[in-house]
């Protein structure tokens, strides 16, 4: 079966999360995707480190990847910049527009090496306003969304350990990257699509900010707890701890059986009516009343393990899940069972990693077998030969520490 992107090819010349991990969707589904590195080796090679001169971010970046080495400031490595994208469809660089135009990576630039390419870009703050010049990281789109203020207390923010502003910012970019694809295959034109992780942030953050504008509900942060539902928190239970995520009528409905229901927990003596109550008769009104619906949902899990919670509120259909440790998410039988962490080898390192695949999956067109991610420059000579360079060209450019 022909890979979805077949024939299509990519220089990526991302840093961090946001172009790479774009690069690497198009790359599961088949695109030739040549990760364009700096002579010492790009930046997420070396967070997290787990070996062979590679950190955890690297290896979920750059599989199906292929790397080659390269100034591209230097005059000869515009050169080589130009060669290469004549051959390419799209350029990846998640880089600021100075930087763009320093690196001769502006479309301007690119449009002279092929009129039809694609350039895929992304910033911190976005194309216009008075920190559109300014450079960051996934936190910031968290910290100006709203979103780090109302994860945590009044009197301590917090931002999410999960980096969901980049790799959001990566899949609207990569669903950009498509729909261009899909426009210059009928007009032959190619265009610049625009990220932006601040853009990102206001965009999945959107509902919290609309509620604020429209209806004035000067939300204070409580912690796990929900602001408009209940209960719909993170308990404890008798081995750990476990989210139920109780909204709307019907699972209220389910859960107030529950706690009526003969077992450890309830029902207590003192329990309202709590269908009937007034104060729980939306989900508006059971969040105000959060820590009442909430407490007796605490009480009812202390008792219980967590596997037991899960099977009893999975079977009465209410959502329920075990708050995992990194080690637990390994062992869990519902993570094995998808399949989506797939161990993959690299040179050095003492075990296989357990790098995800795309998380789709299309009945029609599967993702591509997977490939290791690239050793540093581990393609160089095979590329440039490709762009049309002799090998007494290439070892030119390596003397001269172009590549």
């Amino acid at each position: 079966m022909t890979a979805l992107l077949n024939g299509i090819r990519v220089l990526d010349f991302g840093r961090y999360i946001a172009g790479p991990y774009c690069a690497a969707l198009l790359a599961e589904y088949g695109a030739d995707v040549i990760r364009v590195e700096k002579r010492s080796g790009s930046e997420d090679r070396f967070p997290a480190q787990i070996g062979g001169g590679v950190g955890a971010t690297f290896m979920q970046m750059n599989r199906n990847k292929r790397s080659i080495t390269l100034d591209p400031v230097k005059p000869e490595g515009r050169e080589v910049v130009a060669r290469l994208v004549a051959g390419a469809d799209i350029v990846v660089a998640n880089l600021p527009a100075a930087s763009l135009r320093d690196m001769g990576l502006d479309y301007a630039t690119l449009c002279g090496y092929r009129r039809d390419i694609i350039l895929v870009t992304s910033t911190a703050f976005g194309p216009a306003g008075p920190m559109s010049g300014n450079v960051g990281f996934d936190g910031i789109g968290q910290a100006m969304c709203g979103s780090a203020y109302m994860t945590g207390q009044l009197d301590q923010p917090y931002r999410s350990m999960a980096n969901w502003v980049d790799f959001s910012t990566a899949l609207h970019c990569a669903f950009g990257t498509l729909a261009a694809l899909m426009q210059r295959q009928t007009t032959g034109q190619g265009q610049v699509v625009t990220g932006a992780l601040l853009a990102t942030a206001l965009a999945v953050f959107n509902a919290p900010v609309i509620e604020q504008a429209v209806a004035q509900a000067n939300r204070v942060p409580l912690g796990n707890r929900a602001q408009a539902a209940a209960p719909n928190d993170i308990y404890r239970s008798r081995d750990g701890w476990v989210l139920v995520a109780v909204n709307g009528q019907p699972l209220f409905a389910r859960w107030a059986r529950l706690m009526a229901a003969p077992g450890p927990g309830g029902p207590l003596p003192d329990d309202p009516d709590w269908l009937a109550d007034p104060r729980f008769a939306s989900d508006d009104l059971r969040g105000r009343h959060g820590e009442i619906v909430g407490g007796r949902t605490a009480r009812w899990c202390a008792v219980r393990h967590s596997s037991e919670l899960v099977a009893v509120l999975g079977e009465a259909k209410i959502p329920c899940a075990p708050v995992l440790s990194p080690q637990q998410v390994l062992e869990h039988p519902q993570v094995q069972a998808l399949g989506l962490l797939q161990d993959t080898d690299y040179p050095g390192l003492p075990r296989p990693a357990p790098v995800a695949a795309v998380p789709l999956w299309l009945s029609g067109t599967p993702p591509v077998p997977r490939l290791r991610p690239p050793l540093l420059g581990e393609h160089t000579d095979a590329v440039l030969a490709e762009a049309g360079y002799s090998a007494e060209q290439i070892a030119g450019l390596r003397q001269r520490r172009v590549v």
